[in-house]
């Protein structure tokens, strides 16, 4: 090796720019996770709480979940930057169950589904979570975002809400004409608080908005003895409890687990996904999430608590907030266990008006127009309105399916579709395009296409069909042979999409 010369000067190093010298340096991964789990908490406390309120369920069932969405989800999960809960697309499921059951045995439901999501987790039945339509996963959003919105619109006026969104639409102008003066004005301060947050400055913003809603409704509501407040029969180690067994109808209880388990599953991987597109980390590991989801849904409730899926919003705010692992999700997680521990008391001092209000501006935000103008540009704008219609006036299920048929049926009709045009030829011969599946109910456009062509002028035609059955071919054939006898000459050519193997050469008839 030959020894660098004496009088040649060492390498310089690189010049140190602006931005060099005043980049901060980047946290330490537990310090990074540690910040972000504080966010996350906050903006997990009042929503947990809301989803609760508008269940139907015990309010320290949210705060259960919450814990246990955090923790075991979070240890166990294939996603490690989504933070699991209780979320506002099971709300309309979980308020039913509780009609309809008890709390008791929604909770073996709760449970009885975490073993149907891990039993789907070792089966590796993730990837057909991805052959849903986004147009009915976005439209049974929608559905849930108003039916949400439309019961707490209620409680922010003061009155009680009714157990179906027609019922609550039908009732809204009642409840208007008796508003409570008081709880309105407590809830405007959460909506108003919710909409101009994110216009404040950057550091500002670093607060949650929903707790800054919360806060300040509390405080403003302080002196107002008439508006009701919330009421913790107990502490966090109190709700919890066994789940039911329910006395009878196994098999609607049967029906609600798979429920459950299906749209907490697709819920959770859905979120999961668009937690991917948020970070540059390792993709989430769908089959895990699955496994990671349902132990948090079986512990959740065998212990009282609501079901558990992977929440957007809160897995959103970890990653803005520069969560770096898994141990972000599990601390925020133990936060809320030692907040429902230690500070339930300050619960019991938040208006339910405030948390109604809260709860109407998370549904509102589940009907996006970029969804709808997403489904219309695809063409699948009926598949979203008629989720949408359909869950909204019979149901969650019914709505879903009637969402899946929609879809089925605009499939059918795409591939049914033919397009038969003819343009006649200025000097020389016309053209009839014959192209798509062109089976026997495209006959009748067939034939009045065909009819459209003058006697004795000569015509080529075009076949590029994916498609072309015997009915079809043997139209086109007795056309062309009555063509002729007109004194007119027809050319057919078949592209390589056409008739089955062999082609026919063109041929001149």
């Amino acid at each position: 090796m030959t020894p660098r010369p004496p009088h040649q000067p060492p390498e310089p190093h690189p010049p140190r720019t602006r931005a060099t010298q005043h980049a901060p340096p980047r946290p330490t991964p537990l310090r990074a996770d540690l910040g972000a789990s504080l966010v996350v908490f906050l903006v997990a406390l009042p929503l947990s709480l809301g989803i609760a309120l508008a269940s139907g369920a015990p309010l320290l069932a949210g705060l259960v979940a919450a814990v246990v969405g955090g923790v075991v989800a979070g240890l166990l999960g294939g996603s490690p930057l989504q933070v699991s809960g209780p979320a506002a697309g099971l709300t309309v499921v979980v308020a039913d169950l509780v009609t309809r059951f008890g709390w008791g045995v929604t909770c073996l439901i709760t449970a009885g589904a975490g073993v149907v999501q891990v039993l789907f987790g070792v089966a590796r039945v993730a990837r057909f979570a991805q052959a849903v339509p986004p147009a009915v996963v976005h439209g049974m959003l929608a559905g849930i975002g108003i039916t949400i919105a439309l019961a707490q619109l209620h409680v922010v006026l003061g009155a009680t809400p009714a157990a179906s969104p027609t019922a609550n639409a039908t009732a809204l102008p009642g409840a208007v004409a008796g508003a409570d003066l008081a709880t309105v004005a407590v809830s405007a301060v959460v909506v108003l608080a919710l909409l101009t947050w994110p216009r404040m400055p950057a550091r500002v913003r670093a607060v949650p908005a929903p707790l800054v809603a919360v806060v300040v409704a509390t405080l403003v509501a302080l002196p107002l003895a008439s508006v009701a407040r919330v009421d913790l029969p107990g502490g966090l180690v109190d709700a919890i409890a066994l789940p039911v067994l329910p006395t009878g109808g196994w098999a609607a209880v049967a029906g609600a687990v798979l429920t459950v388990a299906l749209v907490a599953s697709v819920e959770s991987l859905l979120s999961a996904m668009a937690v991917d597109r948020m970070h540059g980390g390792s993709p989430t590991r769908a089959d895990r999430e699955l496994l990671g989801q349902g132990a948090a849904n079986v512990v959740s409730g065998m212990a009282g608590g609501l079901p558990v899926t992977g929440v957007i919003v809160r897995s959103a705010a970890n990653v803005r907030a520069g969560a770096r692992t898994r141990a972000a999700t599990v601390l925020h997680g133990v936060w809320i266990a030692v907040f429902a521990v230690a500070l339930a008391g300050l619960v019991e001092s938040v208006p339910l008006a405030a948390l109604a209000a809260l709860l109407v501006v998370v549904g509102l935000q589940l009907v996006k127009p970029a969804d709808v103008r997403t489904a219309r540009g695809h063409g699948d704008l009926p598949v979203y309105v008629v989720t949408v219609a359909g869950v909204l006036v019979t149901g969650l299920l019914t709505g879903v399916a009637a969402g899946f048929a929609t879809a089925g049926l605009l499939v059918l009709v795409r591939v049914v579709r033919s397009r038969v045009r003819f343009h006649a030829g200025d000097d020389g011969p016309g053209t009839v395009a014959v192209e798509g599946t062109v089976s026997f109910l495209a006959v009748p456009r067939l034939q009045r296409v065909l009819a459209g062509v003058p006697a004795g002028s000569d015509v080529r035609v075009h076949v590029a069909a994916h498609y072309l059955d015997h009915a079809a071919r043997e139209h086109l054939d007795t056309w062309s042979s009555r063509h002729r006898a007109t004194g007119g000459a027809v050319e057919v050519r078949y592209a390589p999409a056409g008739p089955p193997r062999p082609a026919p050469a063109p041929a001149r008839i």
